[in-house]
């Protein structure tokens, strides 16, 4: 490969890392055509841009993005797919439902999640539990919304009882 045609891979690999909030390291070299097929499939269902890559490349591509990016070198051994999302959990939950079919592969070789770097397979069932950005907030927009309910059904009961007990004392006079 000439040095001009591997430098627009490098700069294709930092532009779509940069489009990307987290990006996962997979190793899917031992899976058959058909297996492969429905990884790309379910990558696509899921919002996740699955890219196979040259290690090489992409250790060159993450040097020159801002970021210490050295424990995820020792990753880059073998054959290596990258999948890109911009879901921190997404990427690793797709990998444990494909698992399930396979117990082989694709196997985790390491991830790049909110600003922390995740190494091996046995920090996949960690990924999956981590919230993304919008199940955090839709936690806190519940977790302020309890009071008011709280407030509002208080306000609601206590009218109700109020109406009740005028009711009941006109009702007397009568």
């Amino acid at each position: 490969m000439k040095k001009e045609d591997k430098g627009i891979i490098i700069n294709k690999i930092a532009e779509t890392l940069n489009e990307y909030s987290c990006f996962y390291l997979v190793e899917t070299a031992g899976l058959n055509a058909e297996r492969t097929s429905a990884l790309r499939r379910a990558c696509s269902k899921s919002d996740i841009k699955l890219m196979v890559v040259k290690n090489t490349l992409l250790h060159k591509a993450l040097e020159g993005k801002e970021g210490d990016y050295s424990e995820i070198y020792g990753a880059l051994k073998g054959a290596t797919s990258i999948m890109f999302s911009n879901v921190g959990n997404a990427p690793a939950k797709l990998l444990k439902d494909f698992k399930q079919k396979d117990d082989v592969l694709p196997r985790l070789k390491a991830a790049y999640v909110e600003e922390t770097i995740y190494v091996g397979e046995d920090q996949l069932e960690t990924l999956c539990s981590i919230k993304s950005k919008n199940e955090l907030i839709a936690d806190v927009v519940a977790l302020l919304q309890s009071p008011a309910k709280n407030v509002v059904s208080a306000l609601t009961s206590g009218g109700t009882k109020l109406h009740g007990i005028l009711e009941t004392l006109s009702k007397k006079e009568d």
